[in-house]
């Protein structure tokens, strides 16, 4: 298991992106070196977890529980073999394309160490957005990633320390429950009656999705 390439995106302007200035850093591609990895903050006011990687709207992106983004390389091929064209490493805006993890079924807390010193934590899946179907230019894409399920997974920052292409990635812990980063996906959008499994995955989960998961389960208890 290693990461074949460490991505890094500049800001670039886009007509469908909501970031400040109609920017986005979504179009990312390998970078040639060592970069370093740390907690980038609260979500609102940090960005990416990755030095020199932008992130433009930091409503919905980046901060502590989105600090990485990771995508399988096999998910990609599957992908080039649906859409008819080449996806080179970075085409899904993701961080780190890794070859030899099943990404989309890590499981939400599994912590994996990469290179010497970064060790980083799965929290949930990736939601696609407007952005996102736009930088794809594919019609329906929205709709067709969704139905795919093979989100990627986002990931926090555990311990600090710098990468480049090529590192090897150790999974170093593996939680006791069945809550995929797939599983976490479809419980935000089409299966909501999965959110009460997430509670498993306790608070290794993605905030938002905590809270999702607790407000169904309160909704759905009988008034005594």
């Amino acid at each position: 298991m290693k990461v074949l390439t460490v991505n890094i995106g500049r800001p670039t302007a886009s007509p469908d992106s909501d970031g400040a200035g109609g920017f986005t850093g979504i179009g990312k591609q390998p970078y040639d070196g060592s970069v370093r990895v740390t907690d980038p903050g609260p979500k609102g006011s940090g960005g990416s977890g990755l030095a020199g990687d932008a992130v433009c709207d930091l409503r919905h992106h980046g901060g502590s529980d989105q600090a990485v983004y990771a995508y399988a390389r096999e998910e990609l091929d599957t992908w080039e073999r649906e859409l008819g064209r080449p996806l080179p490493n970075g085409a899904f805006g993701e961080n780190l394309t890794t070859s030899g993890l099943t990404v989309s079924r890590a499981l939400i807390g599994e912590r994996w160490r990469i290179g010497d010193e970064l060790v980083l934590e799965v929290t949930s899946g990736r939601i696609p957005c407007r952005t996102f179907a736009s930088h794809l230019g594919e019609r329906g894409w929205v709709r067709r990633f969704t139905r795919e399920g093979a989100t990627g997974a986002y990931l926090r920052v555990i311990e600090p320390g710098t990468i480049r292409s090529g590192d090897p990635v150790e999974v170093v812990h593996t939680p006791r429950h069945e809550v995929t980063a797939a599983m976490e996906f479809r419980a935000m959008t089409t299966e909501r009656e999965l959110l009460p499994r997430l509670l498993d995955a306790g608070d290794a989960l993605h905030p938002e999705a905590l809270r999702a998961a607790r407000e169904y389960v309160v909704k759905r208890s009988p008034v005594i």
